[in-house]
Order: C-alpha cells, then structure tokens, then sequence
C-alpha cells in the first residue's frame, strides 16, 4: 500500500519526500490503466494493488538528488550509436 500511496503521491505533484534514489516498477500500458482507474476513483487500493500483483516485474532506478549523483556515480564514458 505504500508504494500505491508513494505513486499516487508522484503522479498529483503532491510527493514531499526526500529521497536520493527511488528503485520500483516501471509501469507498462496494463499498469497505467490500472492506476488511472485508481486515481479516478474506480478501483479501491485493495482492487487495485490486486490487479498489479500479477504484472511482470520489471526495475527503474530514480535518482532524485544531487548528492546521489556526485556521491554514488562515476562517468566512465559515452558512445554514439
């Protein structure tokens, strides 16, 4: 339920956490429609968090402050593809 409420959150422009890095889902078309309906008032949390259990997962990392990237980042390099 946290990370509904984390998502819910992000998704209003109402998050007032502080963290450096945000590791989770990333959502799919099945996941979006899903938190739209949730969002829109359609689904409860219960509903929806059932619904999302079952998608595939797969993890994005979000790094949300400065201090992460100078602190927990080394360029090593870029190539042009």
């Amino acid at each position: 339920m946290q990370w509904l409420d984390f998502i819910s959150a992000c998704r209003a422009g109402t998050d007032t956490t502080d963290y450096d890095l945000v590791i989770g889902g990333i959502a799919n078309d099945r996941v979006i429609l899903t938190l739209d309906l949730y969002f829109a008032g359609e689904l409860t949390q219960e509903q929806a968090l059932g619904l999302l259990k079952y998608e595939k997962p797969n993890i994005q990392y979000c790094i949300r402050s400065e201090k992460m990237l100078k602190e927990c980042l080394t360029y090593i390099r870029s190539e042009q593809l």
